[in-house]
């Protein structure tokens, strides 16, 4: 191992519980080994436990699985009340010592106005009758109640319940009561979610969404009452050595109702700023809890807690840092947490430990990997969101995120297997075949790389003469260094197999490749728009590429994330960018997470890139365009160039039957997930 990591790797403790390394496996929504929105309540997870395990086994020191809601989010049932999964989770735990990692389980008090209610659920609460009617399935009253009737995060025409201090009560001796199932079960410790992130805790402890006034709302000492009450009630329950973290936010980084700050910029912070921050992190200290597991962010400024390619690696070490400064308990810092810095800061006395979350969906190997000076086998994270936490949400609508992937949260886009073991493994072929891929994009390459290790004889044909088809623009901006490492890394893997690939040679007779079965893997083409001028612009990806340049001022036409993404490169280069959209919001599509999407909005917003939506492209013209808004009003925007970024179109070189399977954007446009598990799909069945 590389001397710059070994900081990692020396112990620590929290209270009376040693843990063997310096790394955390961070909790994640969907990762509950109690389930996960399950229908038929909660239940012992095994597919988590399986990661868990698998984890466990390549050297992680402490495991904090995802939010365990004390009330089952249907039927409502209190997690106490199964002792059976408890049963099955000591076993459980038997199973993690062993490979001598530690694990706290994560408690929640719940979401309140942060729950993410769908566009399937949000009509059902907005009718009393409705409402009524599904509350013995879920109560979604009961889900949205917060610390003072306002606006849901997700969807800001229904009012959140004010939670009753009989409420209050009950969670907190839920609370006690789950923890000391947890402590008889051998599990380490727990954690409180979350005086962080905007949940249930925090709306407490923030002045802007607690506008109570009896003893859980006013001075800080009530706003931060619930919390403290929370620690006090599992201490007394447990034993005072028994370890309670906090998932901690330092800042809010709120400027106001969905709006969050940029990173640099100066604001004026309406949650938790860094002087109450100081304060809480000690009292919350001293009110009984022993570690605390931070970050930053709200639902608001959701970028922060759940940081895409836009954030800066690290993004959080300096607040957390600072944050260390004022209590005596560990202190863990995640967020696009580099192992290199993690190490540097921990040496330093800076952080405790480092956390980290995505990265192990990813790669469960990653830190055997680092150990073994295997770094370049480590397969990167690139911040998509596109399976683990695909939330989404644009004007008007609630959570749009399709219900079966609120109810499988922590999938991987770029690993199939990833909490879906049952579906997607690998098994020897019964009969080996010779298969052709065309196409050497992640798609043609993943769907090789599948068959070669079922044993399939694999040939691969890319008409260019590099492998990563147009994967190989959309990762050309300076923000996409984890999609630049992805490309080089599947350029590395591809090359452990019995692969033969075929450079600059374009397909033009499939019958002549001879083949068993063939994967079509030839993506997409871009759309044009039938509007006078389009001859003068310029392509997305051949901007992207740097095969065409472009002047100073330029006009976007298309607000979907590739137009946003252009946007904010030309933005970053000192350009000066106008994006043109005929959505009533940039980035409408479902899938793509708020944390992404609502970083480019904010960003766009704070640094006055001219937005028009709901307007119209009527013409391009060489020195600019011509719109048409909303209401037929047509005005021009002057610009140097026009970038064009209206989507996508399959360009299959032959169509789907018999031997023939079209994988990726070629059968339909998507994403790096549906591509990499429509290649595993097909590959795993041949």
């Amino acid at each position: 191992m590389d001397p710059k990591y070994e900081a990692l790797f020396t112990p620590w403790k929290i209270g009376n519980v040693e843990i063997k390394n310096r790394i955390v496996m961070c909790p994640m929504g969907g990762t509950s080994l109690f389930g996960w929105f399950e229908l038929t309540g909660c239940h012992f997870d095994k597919e988590a436990a399986k990661l868990f395990i698998e984890r466990a086994n390549n050297n992680v020191g402490l495991i904090i699985p995802g939010i365990a809601p004390l009330r089952d989010t249907f039927w409502g049932k209190w997690l106490w009340q199964n002792p059976k999964m408890f049963e099955e989770l000591k076993v459980f735990m038997d199973e993690i010592h062993k490979t001598g990692a530690k694990l706290f389980i994560q408690l929640t008090a719940g979401m309140g106005r942060s729950w993410a209610i769908t566009e399937l659920v949000a009509p059902l609460h907005k009718n009393k009758l409705t409402r009524a009617i599904i509350k013995p399935i879920i109560d979604t009253s009961h889900e949205l109640a917060s610390p003072s009737p306002q606006p849901s995060r997700w969807a800001h025409d229904i009012e959140c319940p004010e939670m009753t201090v009989e409420q209050i009560h009950e969670i907190i001796e839920a609370f006690a009561k789950t923890a000391k199932l947890c402590k008889e079960a051998g599990v380490d410790g727990v954690e409180v979610h979350a005086v962080h992130e905007g949940y249930l805790l925090d709306q407490f402890a923030i002045e802007f969404f607690n506008k109570r006034t009896d003893d859980y709302g006013g001075s800080f000492e009530n706003r931060y009452r619930f919390a403290a009450e929370v620690v006090k009630a599992i201490k007394e329950a447990c034993g005072e050595d028994y370890p309670v973290s906090l998932r901690y936010s330092v800042e809010s980084k709120m400027k106001g109702f969905c709006e969050g700050a940029m990173p640099g910029e100066e604001y004026t912070e309406v949650g938790r700023g860094m002087e109450e921050s100081e304060k809480a992190a000690k009292y919350l200290q001293d009110a009984g809890y022993d570690m605390l597991n931070a970050d930053n962010g709200t639902y608001d400024s959701w970028y922060w807690a759940h940081p895409p390619m836009y954030m800066p690696l690290n993004c959080n070490l300096e607040d957390v840092a600072h944050i260390k400064k004022f209590v005596d308990i560990p202190v863990v810092c995640a967020g696009r947490m580099e192992p290199e810095t993690g190490a540097e800061a921990i040496a330093e006395g800076k952080i405790d430990a480092m956390g980290v979350a995505r990265q192990f969906l990813v790669d469960p190997e990653w830190i055997t990997k680092l150990i073994e000076d295997r770094l370049e086998e480590i397969k990167p994270c690139i911040c998509c969101h596109n399976a683990c936490f695909n939330f989404s949400s644009s004007k008007g609508h609630a959570n749009t995120q399709d219900l079966t992937d609120t109810m499988g949260l922590s999938r991987c886009a770029l690993n199939p297997q990833t909490m879906q073991s049952k579906k997607y493994h690998i098994e020897p072929a019964k009969k080996q075949k010779k298969i052709a891929v065309i196409g050497g994009g992640i798609g043609g390459m993943e769907a090789a790389i599948v068959c070669a290790k079922r044993g399939h004889s694999v040939e691969l044909y890319e008409k260019t003469d590099k492998l990563g088809g147009v994967f190989i623009a959309a990762a050309a901006p300076s923000f996409k260094e984890k999609d630049r490492a992805l490309i080089a890394w599947y350029n590395r893997e591809i090359k452990n197999y019995p692969i033969k690939i075929h450079l600059n040679t374009e397909v033009q007779d499939i019958a002549s490749l001879g083949a068993d079965e063939v994967i079509v893997a030839t993506g997409a083409v871009a759309n044009k728009i039938p509007v006078k001028g389009a001859e003068k612009t310029v392509e997305a990806v051949d901007y992207l590429l740097g095969n065409k340049t472009v002047g100073e001022k330029v006009v976007v036409v298309g607000g979907g994330l590739t137009g946003c993404e252009i946007a904010y490169d030309l933005y970053l280069q000192g350009k000066k960018p106008v994006i043109v959209e005929m959505q009533d919001d940039l980035i409408t599509t479902k899938g793509i997470c708020l944390a992404n999407t609502s970083y480019l909005r904010d960003f766009f917003k704070t640094n006055q890139v001219p937005v028009h939506l709901e307007t119209r492209t009527t013409e391009i013209r060489d020195n600019g365009v011509t719109v048409c808004d909303k209401d037929g009003k047509p005005f021009d925007i002057e610009a140097d160039s026009v970038i064009l970024s209206v989507g996508y179109h399959p360009a299959p070189v032959a169509k789907k039957g018999g031997h023939i399977h079209v994988v990726g954007d070629a059968a339909k446009v998507g994403n790096l997930r549906t591509v990499i598990w429509q290649a595993w799909d097909v590959a795993m069945k041949l």
